[in-house]
């Protein structure tokens, strides 16, 4: 029966990253002034079918320099990280449940950077090179800062089990308090994700694609795939942690949305950011913030212990 759960979610997770592609593709044609896909299906809904269909359907190209079955096997280990962490999806039995789940999310997601280095390095071309290492002192940089904001909450709530979490919100959701570590954590959502502004894996202006230049057909749509499925999953980990984690309800689904339309957003809006400030903002300003906010935290659950036990 678990296994059975499991291969639905897969394919929920399937279905859901296609239709966020057609969210996606509207939002950004409506900020600038232009049409979305709107030619396949009624206003372009079997858009993500389509584009399915074509990725997985072209000739795969066979590199002459690439390291063949490391290069081809990559986009697969990629997925399957990223799917992984979806084992932490709000069943009622399930991984999230677990005493430390706080520590399975963290194990897990700091493994799509060997994704990344394996990507860059097997296709043996100097742009995919640039890009992976790009890719990995961001991505290490901001999994520093992200660990301890998570941490921060979880001395709160005095364990690594996001049922807590839930519990600890039922009269306050933890946003209205930390709102500068909120606006921090969603941007190091965007950096762990490398999606805009802080997508140097992929600098186009660049490094024409960044990691994944030498992939094509099935490849990049497995690639294109976990990207965003990272990016739901993380919408889903924002709005358990500080909107409530009222998971059985509609409105958390809701807050789920807007958070992905906020990662739309953002990238329509906001120019690339320079390498060199986004290293500056993450060991400078988002790395202080977070241990100030621990030792904040730390405090208040001293204070709550000295005056109501």
């Amino acid at each position: 029966m678990l296994f059975i759960v499991m291969l639905i979610l897969v394919l929920c997770i399937m279905v859901a990253v296609g239709f966020f592609t057609l969210l996606e593709r509207k939002i950004m044609g409506l900020m600038h002034n232009r049409k979305g896909p709107n030619k396949v299906g009624i206003m372009g809904i079997l858009q993500p079918f389509s584009d399915g269909a074509k990725l997985f359907l072209k000739e795969q190209v066979f590199i002459m320099n690439a390291n063949y079955m490391i290069y081809f096997i990559c986009p697969v280990i990629v997925l399957i990280q990223s799917l992984f962490m979806w084992a932490l999806f709000p069943f009622f039995v399930n991984s999230m449940e677990f005493e430390y789940g706080f520590l399975f999310f963290l194990s897990v997601s700091s493994l799509g950077v060997y994704g990344l280095i394996i990507c860059g390095w097997s296709s043996n071309s100097m742009y995919a090179l640039l890009g992976c290492l790009r890719s990995i002192s961001q991505a290490i940089s901001y999994e520093v800062s992200l660990s301890l904001i998570l941490l921060s909450f979880f001395f709160i709530c005095d364990s690594y089990n996001f049922i807590n979490i839930n519990f600890m919100q039922f009269n306050n959701w933890f946003i209205f308090y930390s709102i500068p570590i909120f606006f921090c954590w969603l941007s190091c959502c965007l950096a762990e994700t490398n999606r805009s502004p802080f997508d140097f894996a992929e600098g186009e202006s660049e490094l024409v694609s960044g990691f994944n230049i030498e992939y094509g057909s099935g490849g990049f749509a497995l690639l294109f795939i976990a990207e965003y499925g990272s990016i739901i999953f993380m919408s889903l980990l924002t709005s358990l942690i500080f909107m409530g984690g009222d998971y059985y309800s509609f409105m958390f689904f809701m807050k789920i949305m807007f958070l992905c339309f906020f990662f739309v957003w953002v990238r329509c809006s906001l120019p690339r950011y320079r390498y060199d400030k986004l290293m500056y903002l993450a060991w400078k300003c988002y790395l202080p913030m977070a241990l100030n906010f621990i030792f904040m935290f730390i405090l208040i659950k001293m204070i709550s212990y000295h005056f109501f036990l």
